[in-house]
């Protein structure tokens, strides 16, 4: 995929929410909030694919022990994640599902792989958190 191509497919996804967008930036980033939800993209340009992050969680500080642990349990047990995997970023201490296409899909099936994404984030920020908190504090 090159970078035109995952320019036009991330601006296609936004003009079907009635967002005209930008798409990606100069540096490959792009984001939006959908419905509350935060979605970002990235085009890695080294392995020509890209990334797509549904926000879960944005912590203040580096995650308590322990906590990416449960949420790894979860994903192994099969909690749905909406096509994506789990993905902690250090550098800004946020957990994501994340998909990353290499080919261009059809902006129909990319627009669905969205809201399925954004609708199973919602599962884990409101359920799931919960979950891994009441196991790892036991509160």
């Amino acid at each position: 995929m090159t970078f035109e191509d995952a320019q036009r497919v991330v601006q296609a996804f936004m003009l079907s929410f009635k967002q005209p967008s930008e798409g990606l930036n100069a540096q490959g980033f792009g984001g939006a909030v959908i419905d509350g939800a935060q979605l970002y993209f990235e085009y890695h340009g080294k392995t020509q694919r890209l990334e797509t992050s549904a926000l879960i969680h944005k912590f203040r500080d580096a995650p308590k022990p322990g906590v990416l642990e449960g949420f790894q349990e979860e994903e192994k047990a099969g909690t749905p994640t909406g096509g994506g995997t789990l993905d902690y970023e250090q550098e800004n201490k946020s957990l994501f599902l994340s998909r990353y296409y290499e080919q261009v899909p059809p902006d129909a099936a990319f627009q669905e792989d969205m809201k399925q994404l954004l609708a199973t984030c919602e599962v884990w920020r409101d359920e799931v958190l919960d979950r891994v908190a009441s196991r790892v504090f036991k509160r």
